[in-house]
């Protein structure tokens, strides 16, 4: 395959690879790995490797997240969840930013600051819960910082949203949202430093 050739190959699948991704399906952004093997071909970790660069420069990037049950989440393994290697098929791809919103930019997300807070709040309650926790436990917690009605209101719109999860028994659990838009490994070092200089 000459040059040209190759790139218009390549171009051809980044385009298809921008409508899986940027274009909401199935009520979710995104598309699994399986997905994209399909519509664009067995090499398309290639393509999202081309995309990622090009998307670059727009601080946005291509992000894999492994969907897994919240029993089963495990923060700093290298291969996947629990440290066990996974396809990358099982995986879904999201593109999200690639550096974090300035504060005076926090405003364009839609949310109030303290709407912001609460949800750290709620994902550092359930991490250090072991990746789940009681609703009524966050609710609790919350309350002591917001008015009872902002609380309930706050987290039925963070599993709406797909920041967190809830099962039947009421166990809320970090969702698809929270795994591809948080830097878990990140939020928990900056936690750890809050603690520390509180400490002092």
């Amino acid at each position: 395959m000459s040059a040209r050739k190759g790139k218009a190959y390549y171009a051809r699948k980044v385009k298809k690879a921008v409508h899986l991704l940027f274009f909401r399906h199935r009520y979710r952004p995104g598309a699994k790995g399986s997905e994209l093997k399909k519509a664009i071909g067995p090499d398309y970790l290639k393509v999202l490797k081309v995309l990622d660069a090009l998307l670059r420069p727009l601080d946005l990037k291509v992000k894999q997240v492994f969907e897994v049950p919240a029993e089963k989440l495990k923060l700093g393994a290298g291969k996947g969840p629990g440290g066990a290697s996974r396809s990358p098929d099982e995986a879904r791809y999201y593109v999200v930013l690639r550096g974090t919103l300035e504060p005076t930019e926090l405003k364009y997300c839609g949310w109030r600051i303290d709407d912001i807070a609460a949800l750290a709040l709620s994902i550092a309650v359930i991490l250090a819960r072991g990746g789940k926790a009681p609703r009524a436990d966050v609710e609790k917690l919350l309350a002591e910082k917001l008015p009872g009605w902002r609380v309930k209101m706050g987290l039925d719109k963070f599993v709406r949203s797909g920041y967190l999860g809830e099962d039947e028994q009421g166990i809320l659990y970090l969702n698809w949202r929270t795994l591809a838009e948080v830097d878990l490994k990140a939020f928990l070092d900056l936690l750890m430093k809050y603690e520390v200089a509180r400490g002092e």
